[in-house]
């Protein structure tokens, strides 16, 4: 119970005190700003190693492109690769609900960065708008798109089935797919207490190509993602 205090206390008084000190920034150029998002994703790293003693475990760093264009769906159990995954990768652009922009403070940052929301009580006609906005992010940005394709954080052993969404956003970018799975719900899950000891491992999968048919390529999306949580859990 302490250590599970203490975390939060830390953590969260850490990303609050990052996104006060980079307020200047919200004026500046945007590579300014992203720096805030890379000190948050050490800051998660350091509390969850000095607190609760987690080990962070990345395997299949052979698989991210260095030079080609590719879009990241991840797996989603916590906050944890929200934050953790800005230190892996070059600033990802995140694809995220409508509802984080309205968070004071953190969502000024999250507009800065470039963040891309949908809002969740629209219909796929309503959002439009999103779907050019993604277009042009992955044209004429050298940042990769970031979504969590099961829509929200879920419980560790929960499998939701993908959003049809992203099934879409691969047949219009026509770019390479990298899958990453994330067992950080049994280290941090949604809503519960967070425990301590524990290895969160991050897998970095063999990239998705394009070219496969819509429905096929969630499919299989949703199979390799799930079939390696199943394998590091």
């Amino acid at each position: 119970m302490i250590r599970n205090i203490l975390f939060k206390f830390f953590f969260f008084t850490g990303i609050a005190t990052i996104c006060i000190l980079f307020l200047p920034a919200l004026v500046m150029p945007q590579k300014i700003t992203l720096i805030g998002g890379k000190l948050m994703g050490y800051w998660s790293k350091y509390c969850l190693r000095i607190f609760l003693s987690v080990k962070i475990n990345i395997i299949g760093k052979e698989n991210i492109l260095l030079n080609e264009k590719f879009f990241i769906a991840c797996s989603h159990q916590s906050m944890f690769e929200t934050f953790f995954l800005q230190t892996i990768f070059n600033s990802p652009i995140f694809i995220l609900k409508k509802e984080l922009l309205k968070i004071p403070i953190f969502g000024l940052y999250l507009k800065k960065i470039g963040s891309i929301s949908i809002d969740r009580n629209k219909t796929t006609k309503e959002n439009l708008g999103f779907f050019e906005k993604i277009f042009n992010s992955a044209n004429f940005s050298n940042r990769p798109l970031l979504i969590f394709p099961q829509g929200k954080r879920v419980l560790p052993n929960e499998k939701l089935k993908f959003k049809k969404g992203i099934g879409r956003i691969y047949e219009k970018l026509k770019i390479n797919c990298l899958p990453i799975a994330i067992n950080s719900g049994f280290v941090w899950p949604k809503n519960q207490k967070l425990l301590s000891n524990k290895t969160i491992t991050v897998s970095i999968l063999k990239i998705i190509k394009p070219g496969l048919d819509k429905n096929e390529f969630l499919k299989l999306l949703e199979s390799n993602i799930y079939s390696e949580l199943d394998n590091i859990s």
